[in-house]
């Protein structure tokens, strides 16, 4: 929960999901309405691609990849809340 997500949470009732790149939108409102037991009005994702870093070192160049991932933003119907830390 990044201090974004927690300023959206309270202001709009939106929560962030770490989501399978292969995912719908569908199935991502599916899965938190299953989980949760709350009404999700609407769903956005965004994809983020992967990155490449280059670190140097003594041994010289150390190349690594992060790998890419989806986020989706879910907004729940006006009354509706998650609580994470009581689960």
């Amino acid at each position: 929960m990044t201090e974004k997500m927690v300023d959206q949470t309270d202001k709009f009732n939106r929560y962030g999901f770490v989501v399978d790149i292969k995912a719908t939108k569908s199935q991502i409102k599916a899965a938190v309405e299953q989980m949760y037991g709350v009404k999700v009005v609407k769903v956005n994702t965004m994809i983020y691609p992967a990155k490449r870093k280059v670190k140097y070192t003594k041994r010289g160049l150390s190349l690594s990849k992060q790998g890419a991932y989806k986020k989706a933003i879910v907004q729940l119907k006006e009354g509706d809340s998650i609580d994470f830390y009581n689960l």
